[in-house]
Order: C-alpha cells, then sequence, then structure tokens
C-alpha cells in the first residue's frame, strides 16, 4: 500500500510542470503582442507626424521645416528597420566540407516593411523636394569653401 501513495504522489508532480510550463508560454505571447502593438502605435503616429508636416513643408518650404521633416522621415525609417528585419545565422558546410557561418537578413514582419514602402511612395514628392535642396545646399558649400 505504500508504493502506490509513492505512485500517485509523483504523477501528480508531473501534471503540476506541464501546466505551469504552459503559462509560461502564453505570458509570453501576450507581452510578444502588446510590444508589438506599442511599436505598431508608435510608428502611426511617426507617419500622421510625417504627413502633417510634409503638408507644412510643401506650404512654407522654410529650412526649419526641412530639418523637421528630414528628422521625422529618419526617424521612422530607423524605427522601420529596427523592428522589420532580423538578423541571424546560421551554421552550414560548403562544398569542401568546412563550416561555414551564414548570416541572414529575415524578414520579421511582412506588413511593416509594406508600411515602409508606402509611406516612401506617398512622401515622394517631398523627399525629391529634400534631394533637390540637399543638392543645392551642398553646391552652394563648395562655392563658399
Amino acid at each position: 500500500m505504500d508504493v502506490q501513495r509513492v505512485g500517485r504522489a509523483s504523477l501528480n508532480k508531473i501534471d503540476q510542470k506541464k501546466a505551469s510550463t504552459e503559462a509560461k508560454v502564453s505570458f509570453q505571447e501576450i507581452m510578444k503582442q502588446g510590444r508589438n502593438n506599442a511599436q505598431y502605435e508608435k510608428l502611426n503616429e511617426l507617419l500622421t507626424k510625417i504627413d502633417d508636416q510634409g503638408k507644412t513643408l510643401s506650404e512654407s518650404r522654410t529650412i526649419d521645416e526641412l530639418r523637421k521633416y528630414k528628422q521625422l522621415v529618419k526617424e521612422f525609417m530607423d524605427d522601420a528597420v529596427k523592428l522589420g528585419l532580423s538578423l541571424e545565422e546560421r551554421k552550414g558546410f560548403n562544398r569542401r566540407g568546412r563550416t561555414k557561418v551564414y548570416k541572414i537578413v529575415r524578414e520579421v514582419d511582412q506588413k511593416l516593411l509594406n508600411l515602409t514602402d508606402a509611406v516612401l511612395n506617398e512622401q515622394k514628392k517631398g523627399l525629391d523636394i529634400l534631394n533637390m535642396v540637399g543638392e543645392i545646399r551642398g553646391l552652394l558649400v563648395n562655392v563658399y569653401a
């Protein structure tokens, strides 16, 4: 009778461990979803700021407005690249049988990259203006030097 009690006690402990592992996975998934939602909100907020600043720049075309616009576009691109791409290392063999480390840039979130492309296409006119202004500034610096 003592043997049966010991066997039952060990089975209960195994079941408890399985249940706790499942809880950890779901918590991590919830945290990941929350983090992704916060990142999307930040990018959407930057997108609206870029649109507003693009309208302001097209109306007034001052140096200060240009700087603000360039800063917002740069910030958006930095965040999009950080969130949308991932560097992955894999070890493999080449033709001679030697080990080789492959570094692969993997698209983590295709939707985020599509959003980035849409922003760039929408703001292309503003970026063309910025490019022309940058070229003119470079020429002026060359004349000044």
